[in-house]
């Protein structure tokens, strides 16, 4: 009998990778409930979607460097904050239960199609260069939190750096998706690692997983310099959408198997 575990990987990394590039966001909501649903354990999945992001989010950052598209300051510090804060979300992960910690992802999810809608009315009312608050102050809340909450929750900070890149360091919606996507190779070196040391990664399938993330990541870094911000933050907000009611129902089953 063929098995068809292979392509399905390949096929999911492709999609990861074309939601990288395009939104800013690492991917491990496509990959790791797609290696969950192939029968390997929650660590694995984490473990190894952490091996395809750093492929994937390498390849798309090389992309946008090459296009001139790529600013190194801008990644460096929000990616610094970004990785001193990890060990935070780590040690409060531990100490919720899991439902509590999804309902308040959720929320997060709503609250960040809030700020997008928020941040096109102040770019509006201000001009091309909003208000911000002080840029030091700024930087290092915005990569502060994008460490704990991807640590967290879980999954890639480009769901929380986004929006609050836009809000708070004035930057539009593309700038702050490239930043973002810069920023996840840190934060993704850093996890792999952690996980490699520890003996959690299927390295196999990593790497079917980074090899259609590459090609995805391609893809969506072309298409983003020809798409209007508006499409792109139309995009962005439905995703958020989308994932907001994935993510709640999944903790409305995990508290139900708690209860039980």
């Amino acid at each position: 009998m063929i098995d068809f575990s292979w392509l399905i990987l390949a096929a999911g990394g492709l999609l990861s990778g074309m939601i990288a590039g395009l939104l800013g966001i690492g991917g491990g909501i496509i990959t790791i409930p797609l290696l969950v649903a192939l029968g390997y354990t929650p660590l694995e999945a984490v473990a190894t979607s952490s091996l395809a992001i750093v492929i994937t989010s390498i390849s798309g950052s090389v992309q946008n460097w090459r296009m001139g598209y790529f600013d190194f300051k801008r990644v460096i510090y929000l990616g610094i904050p970004a990785f001193l804060t990890t060990g935070i979300g780590v040690y409060f992960a531990g100490k919720i239960a899991p439902y509590i910690i999804l309902f308040a992802f959720g929320i997060i999810l709503l609250v960040n199609i809030y700020l997008i809608e928020l941040r096109q009315q102040l770019a509006t009312r201000e001009g091309d260069n909003p208000a911000q608050f002080h840029p030091l102050i700024s930087t290092i809340g915005t990569g502060g939190a994008a460490g704990i909450l991807a640590s967290l929750f879980g999954l890639g900070g480009g769901t929380v750096m986004v929006p609050l890149q836009m809000l708070l360091l004035g930057e539009n919606i593309k700038v702050a998706i490239r930043t973002s996507l810069g920023v996840i190779v840190i934060t993704a070196i850093a996890a792999c690692i952690g996980h490699a040391l520890k003996g959690n990664i299927l390295f196999l399938q990593g790497i079917i997983l980074g090899c259609g993330g590459l090609l995805g990541v391609q893809i969506s870094t072309r298409m983003l310099p020809k798409l209007p911000d508006s499409t792109v933050s139309l995009a962005l907000r439905i995703f958020f959408g989308i994932l907001s009611m994935y993510i709640f129902w999944q903790s409305w089953t995990i508290f139900g198997i708690s209860l039980g």
